[in-house]
């Protein structure tokens, strides 16, 4: 049963936010995206919602949890990396995931999923397509009770 790992939608730039990038929220176009990621997930009947407790990770995955009527609980082992935690942090997040009910639905950031996905390669799962690492892009990561068997990439939603 797979669990679905979708990579935050459009938050614009670091570099133009005037506060905590922990707060930085998402565009217009992000919350676009997040819209047309609920109604795709949502027809997958996820079991549960988890997410980095980043504002834009949240806010990516709250139209799917109104759609499905729960709440989205908040992990501080899928936030962004820090310097000093760098990707030796992966174990956690593979830690976090494994535990997962299957169909759940996983919130994180751009420099996390990567590393998330190689760790999973390099432990046996078989990549499946293209690598997409888009915002708003999902891995479908199949798995055989704690045993991830496959992973692939749905792109980005389209949004106007």
């Amino acid at each position: 049963m797979p669990l679905y790992v979708v990579r935050h939608a459009e938050a614009g730039s670091r570099h133009d936010f005037d506060g905590d990038d922990r707060d930085r929220p998402l565009t217009n176009e992000g919350r676009n995206q997040a819209t047309a990621l609920a109604a795709r997930l949502a027809s997958m009947t996820p079991s549960g919602i988890v997410s980095s407790p980043y504002v834009r990770c949240v806010e990516t995955v709250e139209p799917l949890a109104v759609a499905i009527d729960v709440e989205v609980r908040t992990d501080d082992r899928l936030a962004e990396f820090t310097d000093e935690a760098g990707v030796g942090a992966i174990a956690e997040v593979l830690d976090c995931i494994r535990h997962l009910p299957d169909r759940a639905v996983v919130c994180s950031h751009g420099d996390v999923i990567p590393a998330l996905i190689e760790a999973l390669v390099d432990g046996g799962t078989c990549l499946v397509g293209t690598p997409e690492w888009g915002k708003g892009s999902v891995w479908v990561i199949e798995r055989d009770g704690h045993r991830f068997t496959s992973a692939h990439a749905w792109p980005p939603p389209e949004v106007d």
